[in-house]
């Protein structure tokens, strides 16, 4: 059997004190080590296949270098994999390990996993949800390390990351006035909810930057599903001065309006172009032709949650942050100019 390499076989073979290993291998302290040495104990330590004593480095900080990943349904939906790589990459960079649990939208489990969180002595929860709503964070979180993901919490003291919803409205109002629309139209979500709140004020935003109206005859609110996208587009296009454009509130919603274009025999992007807001892959790829939309920056918020809470771990009176991520434009096939 290999004999496990330890810190002292390191420091031999790099040529530096055991301290010096100790520090560059620390996120804590490497900035007392110069650079370049740190990136030779990096080196030399993985040749040799070094692995720190993680339960030894917890003991003298009184850490367990584990974090927990609280989700409602983000584990069941197409977003898990982006927003828990960004969580767990951002970990792992840092040394810590990422726990993650489900609770499917029933509280009482939910309130069951954060007490068996605790119970593993994790350092601080990422409190996630599936989209971005308004939420209030168990009581079993009170005073304890937590970072909202994903959601906007009713408690400012509790830092939290969402993405720029007004931001991906004014963009998509962009994209659309650029390639000349100027009936443009939008089928909004019903729900009560941050998200669809935000990206309408982004759009009307946008639009009045360059002299135009979000009239109410142009403003449609559904059900956010297909079903609600096609009935709201039916709803838009049977006017007599239809729009040339609709952004909708998310690829969805926006795949129902293709439904209700191809019913009136509309052709996309020809005579009505459209936008909408996810990037889910498995509708905006493969639409025809290709759905241009805002992809919502689930890895970027993943590990962005991480990085705060470790940072608010190391120095619990840092400021509190409510960060908002831009939502990247990926342009398809859906926009073009007006016929007229």
């Amino acid at each position: 059997m290999a004999t496990k390499v330890n810190i002292r076989d390191v420091a031999k073979a790099a040529g530096v004190s055991v301290t010096t290993v100790s520090h560059a291998l620390s996120e804590a302290h490497s900035s007392r080590v110069n650079a370049r040495t740190v990136e030779h104990i990096k080196a030399v330590a993985g040749d040799l296949g070094y692995a720190p004593n993680r339960l030894a480095s917890g003991l003298r900080n009184q850490r367990s270098q584990i974090l927990g990943l609280v989700s409602d349904e983000i584990t069941t939906t197409p977003f898990a994999g982006a927003m828990i790589q960004g969580a767990q990459d951002a970990a792992s960079e840092h040394g810590h390990l990422l726990m993650v649990v489900n609770s499917g939208l029933d509280n009482e489990l939910e309130r069951q996993e954060i007490r068996a969180l605790q119970q593993h002595q994790v350092d601080g929860v990422i409190y996630a949800r599936m989209f971005n709503q308004l939420v209030s964070v168990p009581a079993e979180l009170g005073g304890f390390p937590t970072i909202v993901l994903d959601a906007t919490p009713d408690n400012p003291e509790l830092s939290s990351v969402v993405p720029d919803e007004s931001g991906a409205g004014e963009s998509a109002a962009e994209l659309l006035v650029a390639a000349g629309h100027r009936r443009i139209a939008m089928i909004n979500n019903e729900d009560d909810i941050p998200a669809a709140h935000q990206r309408l004020a982004g759009f009307r935003e946008g639009l009045a930057r360059h002299g135009l109206e979000l009239p109410d005859r142009r403003l449609v609110t559904a059900h956010p599903s297909t079903a609600g996208g096609r009935e709201a587009a039916l709803q838009l296009l049977a006017g007599s001065e239809r729009p040339t454009a609709l952004f909708c509130f998310n690829d969805q919603m926006a795949m129902g309006a293709y439904q209700a274009a191809g019913h009136l025999g509309l052709g996309i992007p020809d005579d009505l172009s459209i936008v909408g807001v996810d990037n889910l892959e498995l509708i905006a790829d493969a639409l025809w032709p290709g759905l241009s939309t805002m992809a919502l920056p689930h890895y970027e918020m993943g590990r962005w949650a991480v990085l705060k809470l470790l940072n608010e771990l190391e120095d619990p009176g840092t400021a509190r942050m409510h960060e908002k991520i831009a939502c990247p434009l990926v342009e398809r096939h859906s926009v073009a100019p007006p016929r007229n």
